[in-house]
């Protein structure tokens, strides 16, 4: 459940004198999501949907951040990029203040996640995610990627021996492979601004088609071809015998997909397993963070950390583009 910060009727009067929504009919609160609290909210002709930010992202969640993340939603839906767009206020303003916490309004965007997704959706998410890169390259926009390769260290060192009784000597594994995987960490390829959260849950289908994508609160600049990595270990693994393993038919098609609109390099090409293994160990070391600090209390359902350790097991054994394509 994500809802952290309740709302009440005197909360929607205060939200309805800061925009032009018009009477707000209805409001509710989204389940999904662990970051944010999320609304719905409705007016006679229109959805929007409030987000309240809990502070809770890792790599923090400034004023200046969100601002990014406004402007870009709003020059990539003006660009043909389906995802929601923000609405300012009275003042101009996309971001306010509500309960004592930044907050925005969003439009509501059609269609939702798919549990199961098809071959032909895989081609189709690869597509768009190309798609949402070639378009990003004309946003002169920029943010530093708080959760990229130099912040895996710091917080390596804030994940203490107690997440060993996960996986016997998962410490000293993950500082082996972070090891390795700095070494081999390019130095230059294609960068550009990449949406680096993009699970099952943030890719939304219509009509069982693509529509669009949501949640762009990790969006930042960073190596393209990191994006699809991170597609690989969100959406192409299926678990065999309890284990997670790599389904090639998906990645396969994401990778043609994405290469329908854009040419991976060479270089891309030749270091997609190190990013493959640097994007598992990153959700590996925020999983693991997750488990060892949230309240046993608290109000979602903590992610198990060890489907990563899986995911980065499988990448250390393989090495080739072939292996993913």
């Amino acid at each position: 459940m994500a809802v952290f910060t309740k709302i009440n009727t005197n909360d929607i009067s205060y939200i309805e004198n800061q925009f032009n929504l018009g009477k707000i009919k209805t409001f509710k609160g989204i389940k999904k999501g662990i970051e944010n609290t999320n609304y719905l909210i409705r007016t006679k002709n229109k959805k929007y949907i409030l987000t309240i930010f809990e502070k809770r992202i890792h790599g923090g969640c400034k004023y200046k951040d969100l601002t990014f993340f406004m402007k870009l939603m709003s020059k990539l839906s003006k660009l043909k990029i389906k995802c929601p767009e923000p609405v300012r206020n009275k003042k101009g303003t996309y971001i306010f203040k509500l309960k004592n916490k930044n907050a925005c309004i969003v439009s509501f965007l059609e269609g939702k996640d798919k549990k199961q997704l098809s071959i032909n959706n895989y081609f189709s998410i690869g597509k768009n995610v190309a798609k949402l890169h070639t378009t990003s390259k004309k946003i002169n926009l920029y943010r530093k990627n708080s959760l990229s390769v130099n912040s895996w260290g710091p917080l390596l060192k804030k994940v203490d021996n107690r997440i060993n009784k996960l996986s016997n000597n998962l410490v000293n594994l993950m500082k082996s492979d972070l090891a390795d995987i700095k070494k081999k960490w390019p130095k230059k390829m294609p960068k550009g601004i990449i949406h680096s959260d993009l699970f099952i849950d943030n890719i939304f289908f219509y009509k069982n088609k693509f529509y669009g994508f949501i949640d762009f609160y990790f969006s930042a600049n960073d190596f393209l071809a990191y994006e699809l990595a991170t597609c690989i270990n969100a959406l192409c693994f299926k678990r065999r015998n309890k284990i997670f393993v790599l389904d090639k038919k998906k990645s396969s098609q994401l990778l043609k997909g994405y290469q329908s609109v854009r040419k991976l390099s060479l270089k891309e090409k030749n270091n997609l397993n190190n990013l493959c293994r640097g994007s598992a160990l990153r959700y590996l070391l925020t999983r693991s963070y997750d488990y060892l600090n949230t309240p046993k209390n608290a109000l979602i359902k903590i992610k198990d950390p060890l489907e990563y350790l899986d995911k980065l097991n499988f990448h250390r054994n393989v090495s080739s583009f072939k292996d993913y394509s």
